[in-house]
């Protein structure tokens, strides 16, 4: 019975780390290098590449703010 116990604390203590190393994982993936997209990408995503203003930005939609390369 007390094996059983153990057994079960440890299963469960593994289960805890692993789902915790799964979320630093994606939030590090979140947070990555700047992405770039190409001025048609940000068209189709309902964007205006601005390449003449400062920083080369896609503005508005699902790019915004995502540098036009």
């Amino acid at each position: 019975m007390r094996i059983r116990r153990i057994f079960a604390a440890v299963i469960a203590t593994a289960a805890l780390a692993g789902l915790g190393l799964t979320g630093a994982a994606t939030a590090t993936a979140a947070q990555g290098a700047p992405s770039y997209v190409t001025p048609s990408e940000c068209r189709q995503g309902g964007g205006i590449p601005a390449i003449n203003e400062p920083g080369n930005l896609c503005k508005g939609g699902t790019h915004d703010g995502e540098q036009v390369d």
